[in-house]
């Protein structure tokens, strides 16, 4: 049976939850979720990895049992790289991200390259190809209009009341969601605890830069990038599923010219949600990559 731990750790003065599986002496993957999830996110996907593998994921800032600091500022991503700099130490690993945790993947690639050998996303986004997307006022920028609502102040008491019965909602946007249910659903709930408790969750939103219109709204004054300065260097992966309504395909149009040793694998039949569907077939990408 593979091995499983959890332990606390201070990162930056702060304490954060850690959950663990496999061998601590092999080679290492950080997992960062994304939102609204947490670290038991990976409790189906880490176990198929960690025979090779020594699976390291963490309740990010804001998240499950980790820090959870009330004031917008301390979500900053320098800061939540900040945090993930800590936890990996001096050591490169290989990094997975998944959603907002897709995020501080690509931050810590591009600003600390030293301390990722292999960078894995899977339904994430690179911030230059999802500006340009929410910046045209098409499809992306309504599917996006969500984020409007979550930047809302008091958006956490109105996910938060009748047992998160919005989230819930938020959380589905007409995808599949068969497989949150029972220990998996009771686990997430746990980790969002209340309205205070899904507070610096959603601050990760306020306190993103990305701009986007109303719906259909085109913007003239969205973020500019450099490509030069935002380059993955180390060899990425990308794992999608096809079917996903959050993320659509025009947000990863032309991820080349950031990432040159770019990896494509696609997954049918599946969304956003794809370490949940069909983990089997996510981790054979990974390992095969591997």
């Amino acid at each position: 049976m593979t091995a499983h731990w959890t332990e606390t750790v201070e990162l930056n003065g702060e304490s954060f939850f850690v959950r663990h599986w496999g061998d601590k002496d092999a080679p290492k993957i950080l997992m960062l979720h994304g939102f609204p999830e947490y670290s038991g996110a990976w409790a189906d996907l880490a176990p198929l990895l960690a025979e090779r593998f020594h699976c390291i994921a963490p309740d990010q800032r804001g998240y499950g049992q980790s820090w959870r600091p009330a004031q917008v500022e301390k979500y900053k991503t320098a800061l939540l790289v900040s945090d993930m700099a800590a936890l990996i130490g001096e050591q490169p690993v290989i990094v997975l991200g998944h959603d907002w945790g897709a995020s501080v993947a690509y931050a810590l690639s591009i600003g600390r390259p030293e301390l990722v050998s292999k960078l894995i996303i899977m339904n994430g986004v690179h911030p230059a190809p999802f500006q340009r997307e929410l910046a045209k006022g098409g499809a992306q920028t309504d599917a996006s209009q969500y984020i409007h609502f979550l930047r809302r102040a008091g958006s956490e008491d109105i996910l938060a009341a009748d047992d998160f019965a919005k989230l819930m909602g938020l959380f589905s946007a007409h995808m599949d969601m068969t497989w949150l249910k029972g220990e998996t659903l009771a686990g997430y709930k746990a980790a969002w605890r209340d309205a205070a408790g899904l507070r610096g969750m959603i601050n990760w939103y306020r306190a993103s830069p990305l701009k986007i219109g109303g719906p259909g709204e085109a913007i003239d004054d969205a973020l500019s990038f450099d490509p030069a300065r935002l380059q993955v260097r180390c060899p990425h992966l990308l794992i999608w599923g096809t079917a996903d309504t959050a993320l659509l395909p025009g947000t990863i149009e032309g991820l080349e010219e950031y990432a040159p040793d770019l990896t494509r694998v696609e997954i049918t039949d599946v969304d956003h949600w794809l370490h949940h569907q069909k983990p089997q077939d996510v981790a054979m990408a990974i390992l095969d990559w591997l």
